[in-house]
């Protein structure tokens, strides 16, 4: 009992920041796991079943609130699903020390560019008119899903944070149709995962049981976040959701000192404070201006 609320626990957390930010469900969760010892595979393996029940209940939750563009979703989740089976694979047959290095690189520069687009540029520039393609959608799905397996988690960082920097789509249909899609993703990982496990591989059902049902209560709550949220707020906390937690990562591939590690997620965290008081002053300063126009428009 005490297993199942704790990783409970641990699933209401990692939900409320995948719910309302498109990602970090997997990073938390499987993060949790392998600092306890569990083996990478079986870590990601348990993350995954989870997200099964905790992905159905978060693409629900935000059907509800309008924040789901289908089609989006639809070209996600094939090739996201091909993806993860493939990650599934090579997780646990392979080493992942250089791509993990590499993929984090890139996550950290998209994740900054994320930040500083939401955070500091006008509003007009952030979102176009023009809908994702499948031209870029099917790779997006392909290279996330595999990430995702593969690494423990990464759907919501590679997908949201490229959906978001290519500024197709506003910051809460990201959020919703990514974590949609990453419903079709988890089950297809699972499967992946219990065809590939050796017999001496052996999962815990108990702290599965213990992040779905705690993923589960969270996801309408995030879901309703999300829609709260203004877009540059929430593409501010994307941002620097996955800059802080991408340089922590390298930091610790890299072995550096902890003084040198201190002070880097420190200047990363005031990065990241600033961005958001710049996002929050922006949309007040927006707001008053919207509210200045509606007063001085002629009644009719």
């Amino acid at each position: 009992m005490q297993t199942l609320l704790l990783f409970g626990l641990a699933g209401i957390l990692a939900q409320l920041v995948d719910g309302s930010l498109g990602m970090a469900f997997g990073v938390t969760a499987t993060t949790t796991l392998v600092t306890l010892g569990t083996a990478p595979a079986v870590a990601s393996a348990a993350v995954h079943l989870a997200e099964v029940g905790t992905t159905l209940a978060s693409g629900v939750s935000h059907w509800r609130f309008s924040n789901i563009d289908w089609r989006t979703v639809a070209t996600l989740a094939v090739p996201g699903a091909i993806g993860a089976v493939l990650g599934a694979y090579v997780l646990t047959s392979l080493p992942m020390d250089f791509a993990e290095v590499w993929i984090t690189t890139v996550l950290l520069v998209l994740g900054l560019y994320v930040l500083v687009r939401f955070a500091f540029l006008r509003l007009g520039t952030l979102v176009t008119t023009r809908r994702p393609t499948a031209r870029f959608l099917a790779p997006l799905g392909l290279v996330a899903g595999f990430v995702d397996a593969s690494g423990g988690g990464g759907w919501g960082p590679v997908a949201t944070t490229t959906l978001l920097s290519s500024g197709r789509l506003e910051p809460r249909k990201v959020v919703g149709s990514v974590d949609t899609s990453e419903f079709i993703v988890a089950l297809a990982a699972s499967a992946g995962f219990l065809l590939t496990l050796s017999h001496e591989e052996s999962l815990n059902y108990t702290v599965v049981a213990g992040l779905m049902l705690g993923g589960v209560l969270a996801a309408p709550l995030a879901a309703w976040l999300v829609r709260k949220l203004p877009p540059r707020v929430l593409g501010a906390a994307a941002g620097g959701l996955i800059v802080f937690t991408n340089a922590r990562t390298l930091l610790n591939s890299a072995e550096t000192d902890q003084t040198v590690t201190t002070v880097v997620l420190t200047l990363v965290g005031v990065l990241w404070a600033v961005g958001l008081t710049a996002a929050i002053r922006s949309v007040r300063e927006e707001r008053r201006r919207s509210e200045q126009r509606q007063d001085e428009a002629p009644v009719a």
